[in-house]
């Protein structure tokens, strides 16, 4: 008859399973340790980035009223001159706007808006030393973008659109040649325009046209560098190019 004896485990053997008892209860606490870190870290960073977007959003209220300010002269300025070319708003044929056509209606005379093209006729540079106040609507007469404060009854209009080689291709070409304190009526076909891309109010494979009115370029207004800084490390983008 074999009896079954109680096996007893060696002091070495307890030793070993003691470290390995130790190991892994300081690997859990290490563990336990790391997300709580990284949790503390990313709650710090969260912080700190919610700190610079209130400083962010409190400075740019700063410089937005200095914008708005200034739109609010410059209004005082053009506006009466301008107002009279709401009326120039009409239907007219879709079907008819195959080319960009333009149609000076006061010719201007400041500078003149002239671009640079290499040997093969391409533009390598465009002027964009001018602001404007502009009106564009659909052949339906909806006016889908404007200067006004109201396109119904204005009463002021908004700060001018600064230059920008972003615009639609059919304005950068539209404008080339006009003067300082011109006024053109562009018309532009939806190629030149978004095409067949819906653009907010615009359908798709929409002509469209344009009463451009060209000002002197405003002195840009002053940015702080602290405002630049946070812009740049916020939205990767520069307040000061965008003026």
């Amino acid at each position: 008859m074999i009896v079954n004896e109680e096996r007893k485990t060696t002091v070495k053997q307890r030793i070993v399973i003691a470290i390995i008892a130790l190991f892994l209860l300081g690997s859990t606490f290490a563990l336990y340790a790391g997300i709580v870190l990284s949790y503390s870290n990313e709650e710090e960073k969260a912080a700190v980035d919610s700190e610079k977007q209130n400083r962010w959003s409190e400075l740019y209220a700063e410089y937005q009223a200095a914008v708005d300010e200034r739109g609010k002269e410059l209004s005082k300025k053009y506006f009466d001159t301008f107002k009279k070319y709401r009326s120039n708003v009409k239907a007219y044929n879709k079907a008819d706007v195959n080319e960009l056509k333009t149609n000076d209606l006061v010719k201007g005379s400041g500078d003149k808006l002239t671009y640079s093209y290499d040997d093969d006729g391409n533009v390598t540079e465009y002027n964009t030393k001018y602001a404007a106040y502009y009106i564009g609507w659909l052949s339906d007469e909806t006016i889908f973008d404007s200067s006004y404060d109201s396109n119904d009854s204005p009463t002021s209009l908004k700060s001018p659109l600064s230059g920008s080689t972003s615009m639609i291709q059919g304005w950068l070409e539209g404008i080339e040649g006009m003067r300082i304190g011109g006024v053109r009526e562009i018309t532009i076909p939806s190629i030149m325009g978004y095409g067949d891309t819906e653009q907010g109010t615009i359908p798709a494979n929409s002509p469209l046209k344009f009463i451009v009115m060209l000002v002197e370029k405003p002195d840009p207004v002053e940015v702080s560098d602290e405002l630049e800084n946070l812009t740049k490390e916020l939205y990767g983008m520069s307040l000061r190019e965008q003026q």
